[in-house]
């Protein structure tokens, strides 16, 4: 079946969720309202669907090619990339003081989530461009960012970034590319660097790689590292391409999936040297790079809702028309559509339910991280700061967990023919896996929340954040509706527990941290479900007003039914998590290493 956009869905998240009125109040966004963001949506949605949707299982089928040092990439990619381009898609988030069209990003997670939905290999080269601009509006120089950034902007050029190394992947202390200074200020990169994202293709005419690495006589370890622009061709002063740059792509990966997105291995200096240009300071290049690494973070949890859309939708279409059995219950005479069946509708809810809790929760987060820059007031940023940086590892790492678990669930519903490569289900769960892994594992991102996000101030914003959950309990209990009692039974039991892991935390992080982390990623999971099951209350107290008022009555009870199913079958799980987080440590390291 072919994709299509889920924009009302999209609209009610930024509308009714996120505030997106507000949004269009701060400085910089007042041209960006609900019939702005209406508009927007529905062009990325007829886009999507048309040029980049098609491209999917033919980029699964032929994946990218390297040969002699270059890399072909899937047919149809080059002219899909210059269709996105030519739209104004690549600068949809970006200051219109480079040729972007400045759009919040409440708006442009959204298109986000539709290129993903679309083509997830596809999307991963914007993605990537994306938060080269972010690292080069952050820390670059004027004369970079007037260089690097309008090119990229319009799709002339991409960008990369340039971390992993063979013995060094998440432990970037061991990062061992280096860079000799030159009598003209640049520097002369020698190296390795491995998966690298787009590090080579055919669909621009230039890429400028970020690169981590020690200028000689730098300390060890992190603090040690700088970050330099490689271009794969050298800038001349009017800003035009010269000579090739010694940077080389050597091999692509083999990978399970994404199989469409070239992942290079990228060879530094094999011919005299690579020349590079420092961005910012030396030695601060991690901070840099973090910058660029946040927001691709955010960016990947959106791929995993986006995956998880998919693979719902192309569940639903199975279930619909595939005829297997006769109902338990005798509705229908003889075999029906497999949707009749009880079990089927369970896997079908958690998927929507899943789904579109997460969307919810990302499109909020984008909206408080738009009011922490844009914002006149001060506290508010501040506040709204606190609020996204919390929200980045869950919607990283449950969004991405969660679309693993959607994209099974969506082979399952398909049977024995999900597991056929040609039924195209099997794709979406082989795609789903990368997500929980680049950016940051899933540990990762949970040993952010635990010690940035949680200990380091006390626990003082995942409290502030219960206490708004806590107002919502009492909007809830206001209502006199068998749906409304339901959810708020199982999301009062759910803050509840979510509490009492972070006094845990907050309170055992020094004195007992392999305990801490023993649970670090079950913490992770509860709090990101709580969050989506948050979001999914408000939606229900929306819906059920706008409901009686017989206003889109239809999608409006499905979203209830959707926050009820979500209340009872998941949030229901999240006390057991934080008994074992919190009185489960022990068992976690109890068996000597020498008996595994």
């Amino acid at each position: 079946m072919s994709y299509q956009a889920p924009v009302k869905d999209m609209l009610f998240c930024m509308q009714e969720l996120a505030a997106l009125e507000e949004v269009a109040r701060l400085p910089g966004f007042e041209d960006a309202g609900i019939d702005t963001a209406q508009a927007v949506l529905e062009e990325c949605a007829k886009f999507n669907e048309g040029v980049v949707a098609p491209l999917n299982w033919e980029g699964d089928k032929q994946p990218s090619s390297w040969k002699d040092g270059r890399v072909t990439t899937t047919p149809g990619f080059k002219e899909a990339f210059r269709g996105f381009v030519e739209g104004g898609w690549q600068g949809l988030q970006h200051s219109v003081d480079f040729g972007g069209q400045g759009l919040p990003k409440t708006i442009g997670s959204a298109c986000g989530e539709m290129l993903n939905s679309a083509n997830l290999s596809f999307a991963l080269c914007p993605l990537l461009t994306d938060g080269c601009i972010e690292a080069l509006l952050t820390a670059g120089s004027e004369a970079q960012q007037q260089t690097y950034i309008p090119k990229m902007i319009s799709g002339q050029w991409t960008g990369t970034m340039n971390l992993t190394e063979p013995q060094a992947g998440s432990d970037l202390a061991l990062v061992r590319t280096r860079a000799e200074p030159q009598p003209d200020g640049s520097f002369k990169l020698f190296g390795t660097k491995i998966f690298i994202t787009y590090g080579e293709h055919d669909m621009a005419e230039n890429i400028v790689h970020l690169v981590l690495a020690r200028v000689s006589g730098a300390p060890e370890g992190v603090k040690g590292i700088s970050l330099f622009i490689v271009p794969k061709f050298l800038v001349k002063a009017d800003g035009s391409l010269g000579e090739r740059n010694d940077v080389h792509c050597v091999s692509i990966e083999h990978k399970l999936g994404i199989k469409a997105s070239p992942t290079a291995v990228l060879q530094y200096g094999d011919h005299g040297g690579a020349v590079g240009y420092l961005v910012g300071q030396e030695n601060r290049g991690l901070e840099y790079m973090f910058i660029m690494m946040n927001a691709a973070r955010y960016a990947v949890g959106v791929q995993g809702i986006a995956v998880a859309e998919r693979a719902y939708q192309k569940a639903v279409a199975y279930a619909k028309d595939r005829v297997q059995s006769r109902p338990v219950d005798g509705s229908v005479r003889g075999s029906a559509p497999i949707i009749h069946h009880p079990d089927v509708r369970r896997m079908l809810m958690t998927m929507r339910s899943h789904t579109e809790g997460c969307r919810a929760m990302a499109i909020v987060a984008a909206a408080a991280y738009d009011a922490a820059h844009a914002h006149p007031d001060a506290e508010v940023r501040a506040q709204n700061e606190a609020f996204y940086e919390f929200m980045v590892p869950l919607v990283k790492g449950y969004s991405t967990e969660m679309s693993v678990e959607v994209a099974s669930l969506g082979v399952q519903v398909h049977g024995g023919m999900g597991y056929i490569e040609e039924t195209g289900a099997a794709q979406y769960y082989r795609d789903a896996k990368i997500l929980t892994i680049y950016e940051g594992t899933t540990a990762i991102q949970a040993n952010d929340l635990v010690g940035r996000k949680t200990a380091r101030d006390g626990g003082g914003t995942a409290k502030a954040i219960a206490a708004q959950i806590a107002r919502t309990e009492a909007e809830l209990a206001a209502r006199d509706s068998v749906a409304a009692r339901a959810v708020l039974k199982r999301l009062t039991a759910a803050r509840t527990a979510f509490e009492q892991v972070v006094d845990f935390i907050a309170g055992q992080t020094k004195a007992s941290p392999n305990a801490v982390f023993a649970g670090s990623v079950p913490y992770l999971l509860l709090a990101g479900s709580l969050m989506a099951g948050w979001q999914l209350a408000r939606a229900l107290l929306v819906a059920e007003t706008r409901a009686a008022a017989g206003d889109d009555v239809a999608f409006m009870n499905a979203k209830v039914a959707t926050a009820r199913f979500y209340a009872e079958h998941q949030l229901s799980k999240l006390p057991g998590l934080r008994d074992s987080i919190v009185e489960g440590a022990d068992s976690v390291t109890a068996l000597a290493l020498d008996a595994f």
